[in-house]
């Protein structure tokens, strides 16, 4: 497969073309609406940090990349799907664990490489694709294996605030169960292909723009930049 392919990997795409996906296509507007609300509160904020800009702007750019995939759908705008969503993740883990520990640069490289290793571990055991290959037909999970080290790392985090008892756990909590549900959508996206004509890819997108939003706003609001607030300090 070239990146210039037509790749047809969901159940609404039927041939090729710019619109034959739309509701995959436009469900991407949940991530740039997250974008949008996470910018308004931190603007409303005292407490604002580069990284907080950045991740919206990787928000935002998760929602175009996916929008283009699911339009042009080739081997070039899948890698614009995936790389945002990636990045993100990579850059929110590496932030959450710098600010939690309240800026200790040990601690956070020590967790950062733990974290690491066995998000290296789980992609090895799960094939290690960040992409999926739509030459050789759809697996049993529909390519969805991919985002199992993402899915355990967000379950591991709400444990983590949930057993400190930390502010952000709620909002954290939401997301990690946002993104089970919303697995589990894409998951079954061709399974239901036949009853529903479309699929249910599209709630991938809608419940991972709740997902972003709530990250977000969990950083906004109670996980705020070293040395703005104690909350860092305080449930490190």
């Amino acid at each position: 497969m070239t990146l210039l392919n037509y790749i047809d990997l969901y159940c609404e795409r039927t041939a090729p073309g710019f619109w034959n996906e739309p509701l995959n296509a436009v469900s991407n507007a949940a991530f740039l609406i997250a974008a949008w609300i996470a910018w308004r509160a931190l603007q409303a904020s005292s407490q604002r940090g580069i990284m907080d800009i950045v991740l919206i702007c990787l928000a935002a750019c998760i929602g175009v990349g996916s929008f283009l995939f699911h339009t042009y759908a080739n081997g070039r705008t899948e890698l614009l799907d995936v790389i945002p969503i990636w990045t993100f993740v990579v850059l929110y883990v590496g932030t959450a664990i710098f600010r939690l520990t309240d800026g200790n640069h040990l601690k956070t490289l020590r967790i950062f490489l733990i974290v690491s290793i066995c998000i290296g571990i789980s992609l090895w055991a799960t094939g290690g694709n960040v992409t999926t290959n739509d030459a050789a037909g759809p697996d049993y999970l529909n390519g969805s294996l991919q985002y199992l080290p993402a899915l355990v790392t967000l379950w591991a985090f709400s444990v983590v605030t949930l057993i400190r008892g930390h502010p952000a756990r709620t909002l954290v909590i939401t997301a990690a169960v946002c993104f089970t549900v919303s697995l589990g959508f894409r998951t079954i996206d061709l399974m239901t292909c036949s009853a529903t004509g479309v699929g249910t890819h599209f709630m991938w997108h809608v419940l991972n723009g709740a997902m972003v939003l709530a990250l977000l706003l969990a950083f906004i609001r109670h996980v705020p930049p070293v040395g703005k607030s104690g909350h860092g300090a305080q449930h490190a």
